[in-house]
């Protein structure tokens, strides 16, 4: 029976024996719950101190009730929600896990202003007679620039 076969069986006898909710996890079920890898639930236990399973003889893992909570919660909003793994540690950094948990509105960055058209060819045509054309068209190609630049680090 190789590791797979292995886990699946583990998961099956637990689903079975209808654990608990308060019962602790191993990562087999807790991957199979939330459909995540295994390897992936140990990568976010580096990139996330708050998740702390417990660790018993040949380091096996068992999440606690808390840690799946975090973990489905962490799951939500990287895969649903977008936010990447900083955005996620900056969110439990700045709210706390309890925030998190209880999935509090997070405070959204404002939302731009609505732009007048009209005002705005009015402000680009005082901005090309202020700096000239030539200069204008600088400062579009710096802004171009650093606006790949941006695009190439989010890949």
């Amino acid at each position: 029976m190789d590791d797979r076969q292995a886990d699946t069986a583990t998961l099956e006898a637990g689903e079975r024996r209808g654990k608990s909710a308060d019962a602790f996890r191993t990562i087999s079920e807790v991957s199979a719950e939330l459909d995540v890898a295994q390897h992936v639930l140990r990568f976010w236990e580096t990139r996330f101190s708050q998740i702390r399973p417990l660790k018993r003889a040949g380091k096996r893992r068992y999440y606690r009730p808390d840690d799946v909570a975090l973990l489905r919660r962490i799951r939500q909003l990287l895969y649903e929600e977008g936010y990447t793994i900083r955005g996620v540690q900056k969110l439990i950094r700045e709210n706390g896990v309890r925030a998190i948990l209880e999935e509090a509105p997070v405070a959204a960055p404002p939302a731009p202003a609505p732009v007048d058209p009209v005002r705005a060819v009015d402000d680009a045509a005082d901005i090309r007679e202020d700096l000239g054309a030539a200069d204008l068209d600088q400062v579009i190609r710096e802004l171009e620039a650093v606006g790949q630049a941006l695009r190439a680090i989010a890949r």
